[in-house]
């Protein structure tokens, strides 16, 4: 079965600025973001956030550009957190081969980043950041298209941020 670390990368990454919440847009909800951030034609990116959210990504980097199965891969995330990240916040990833669902599940983000010895821990201090996550990729990652949605939620409840990620491991 696949084993997906190059999911965890971009997640432990994220989690140290906060991943991403889904918002159900309204009639004239203003999205920020770039519509579709390409890191190359093998893999992108979307802000889906809104104004109001916690944190913002600024940019995603990988390398290798484009990721390889087998090889390690250093996932660098830029960002803005606009308030004070607490413990008990959340984030939903589902993560898709094209309409199949591989994964939902729902993560602590504090309890991963300490978990997996991230740079930034909780609290996240309102501020700019940089953080990276390097993870070897396993060798077995099938060549297909995938599609994860990542959803982050304060311990309030509220949005923390939006992101869609496409990663294409075709040859």
């Amino acid at each position: 079965m696949l084993r997906l670390q190059i999911l965890l990368a971009v997640l432990l990454a994220l989690l140290q600025l906060t991943v991403a919440r889904v918002p159900i847009f309204q009639q004239n909800q203003e999205i920020i973001g770039t519509p579709a951030v390409a890191g190359g034609d093998k893999w992108s990116w979307t802000d889906c956030g809104l104004p109001t959210d916690a944190a913002h990504i600024d940019t995603i980097a990988v390398s290798p550009d484009p990721p390889r199965p087998g090889q390690n891969m250093t996932v660098t995330v830029t960002g803005t957190v606009k308030e004070t990240i607490e413990d008990g916040s959340e984030a939903d990833v589902v993560v898709k081969l094209g309409l199949l669902k591989l994964l939902s599940r729902t993560f602590d983000l504090c309890e991963k980043a300490r978990e997996n010895d991230a740079e930034v821990k909780c609290p996240i201090e309102a501020g700019d950041y940089e953080v990276s996550q390097t993870v070897t990729l396993p060798k077995e990652i099938p060549p297909a298209i995938f599609n994860v949605d990542l959803a982050a939620f304060t311990a309030e409840g509220d949005d923390l941020l939006c992101l869609k990620l496409r990663i294409d491991f075709r040859k």
